[in-house]
């Protein structure tokens, strides 16, 4: 599962008789630090997300499984809407060890 924003939706007249009546939005996937990463998609509706709302989809086969028992040709679906998201951040890394305070001299 990936994250993602909603930023749009998308109507299309003609299309694949499975798909009448799905909605399909405009998602940015995103980093789970919530930064863009990627080129916009097109993913089906499963949850009745909007517009800005924080989602989660899926890629694949999957996509079309929220849908049974028709299987709409969806490449990508919105299977979650996300309530909040906690990272944790990796500790920085550990500063050189300090040198002892005498310097060796040069013979």
């Amino acid at each position: 599962m990936y994250l993602g924003r909603v930023i749009g939706c998308l109507w299309a007249s003609v299309k694949n008789q499975s798909m009448v009546g799905q909605r399909l939005l405009v998602v940015q996937p995103l980093t789970p630090e919530l930064k863009e990463t990627g080129k916009c998609l097109v993913c089906g509706d499963s949850t009745g997300a909007g517009a800005g709302e924080l989602i989660y989809w899926v890629r694949g086969k999957e996509a079309s499984f929220p849908f049974l028992p028709t299987e709409p040709p969806f490449d990508t679906s919105i299977v979650g809407i996300v309530d909040s998201v906690h990272v944790k951040r990796p500790d920085p890394p550990a500063a050189p060890a300090a040198e002892s305070g005498k310097r060796k001299r040069k013979s």
